[in-house]
């Protein structure tokens, strides 16, 4: 059940998509991210056996309360709520875009949200089926999960990385892992159809899905923190800056994009928040500051805040930087500038500052039209309109409360 008046940016956005869909899809894969199944004769391209394609975004947010267990998956094309297994004790929930790992000391338990999307570059499939649990990894709260279209990689806290096969839970089963020897990465990162590992002295190592390491690009990572992955190519966060490595016909080539300056460590960027498929990176930087990674640039900028950061995130290309601050309300900032253009009242019942669990805060997810906001004590999740000063647009009350939030279907 939500309150407050819809919009028509995902009408808008379906629109889009549609132009997408029918624009020239012949010649390709579309099951690229899902398993795949003998189509019928008549089966359009993109056809995944079990899943409805829709022309446009199908967004669900996977909510948890460590405290209870309770968890939900919020449907945002129409506004239900439905109830998940619960799983009480989870310090970290993480997305790789469909499926929803909640991170516990017991191991990871995996939800398929049954929303996803598969990027072809110059159109995009959008896919919804019914929601479902897949089982539990073997790996405790502080293991790193990375997923491509092929490989699913589990990277533990002691930089041993195992990959599994992306069929195996699609189709709804955890499957054997196959260890990948050599990495002492915090994560071990898939891209263009290789893996991306540091070896123990710090030195890039691009491996194939098999294990096997094709590339040694003459790049290290001091001191890996925080990994994304652009259409630019892959960003690795190190002591110094970030580490892009890219592909093209086959050659791994990796450049350092430094910071301007020395930078304390606790002022580093640590884990990146984006838009996915944005090439522009957010990080907190230290307490009152936050940093903007222009990947396409290859720059930095730090922008100070008003206040202490709880949360960042931006759509990336020309759009506000979005910055939640222990006043409860959020921020907005001009990237360019470093302004303050914009600014909501208070949206966080309470203080926003750790959960019951002593690591949850609320966190600003970001999809191609629309911001979301989880407000724990207020047992509700704010939808904020990006492009119109942060305008409310949605609220969503809730039966539990959301103190881990991720969004999938984007």
């Amino acid at each position: 059940m939500f309150v407050g008046r819809n919009v028509t940016a995902r009408s808008s956005a379906a629109l889009v998509a549609v132009a997408l869909l029918t624009a020239g899809c012949a010649g390709q894969d579309g099951n690229a991210s899902t398993p795949k199944a003998t189509a019928p004769p008549s089966a359009p391209h993109g056809y995944v056996e079990g899943a409805q394609e829709r022309a446009e975004q199908q967004s669900r947010l996977v909510l948890n309360d460590p405290e209870t267990g309770d968890s939900r998956v919020l449907d945002l094309i129409n506004g239900k709520a439905h109830e998940v297994s619960g799983t009480t004790g989870t310090t970290r929930l993480t997305t790789d875009g469909r499926f929803a790992y909640f991170h516990t000391s017991g191991g990871t338990r995996v939800l398929d949200s049954g929303a996803w999307m598969v990027d072809h570059g110059d159109h995009v499939h959008y896919y919804r089926a019914k929601m479902r649990g897949v089982g539990r990894l073997p790996a405790g709260a502080d293991a790193r999960i990375r997923s491509d279209a092929g490989v699913t990689v589990v990277t533990d806290g002691d930089g041993r990385a195992a990959v599994y096969r992306r069929a195996g839970l699609e189709k709804g089963r955890i499957g054997s892992p196959r260890p990948l020897p050599g990495t002492h990465a915090e994560a071990v990162v898939p891209y263009a159809e290789h893996l991306l590992g540091l070896t123990e002295d710090g030195k890039l190592a691009v491996y194939d899905r098999e294990g096997k390491r094709v590339a040694s690009p003459d790049a290290r990572c001091a001191e890996p923190q925080g990994d994304a992955v652009t259409r630019r190519g892959a960003v690795l966060g190190c002591a110094d800056g970030a580490l892009l490595v890219r592909e093209n016909n086959g050659t791994f080539t990796a450049e350092k994009i430094p910071y301007d300056s020395d930078v304390p460590e606790k002022e580093r960027a640590t884990a990146f928040h984006h838009r996915p498929g944005s090439d522009t990176l957010t990080a907190p930087a230290g307490d009152r500051a936050v940093w903007v990674l222009d990947v396409t640039e290859r720059t930095w900028k730090r922008v100070k805040t008003s206040g202490p950061v709880i949360s960042v995130n931006t759509a990336g290309e020309g759009s506000v930087l979005i910055v939640l601050e222990a006043d409860g309300s959020l921020h907005g900032y001009d990237p360019a500038t470093g302004k303050q253009v914009t600014r909501t009242k208070p949206l966080i019942t309470g203080a926003p500052g750790a959960g019951t669990d002593g690591n949850a805060a609320p966190v600003v997810e970001v999809d191609r039209s629309r911001a979301y906001l989880n407000d724990p004590k207020g047992k509700r999740v704010h939808e904020i309109d990006y492009n119109d000063n942060l305008r409310v647009a949605r609220t969503f009350d809730l039966d539990i409360a959301p103190s881990l939030m991720v969004e999938t279907g984007r």
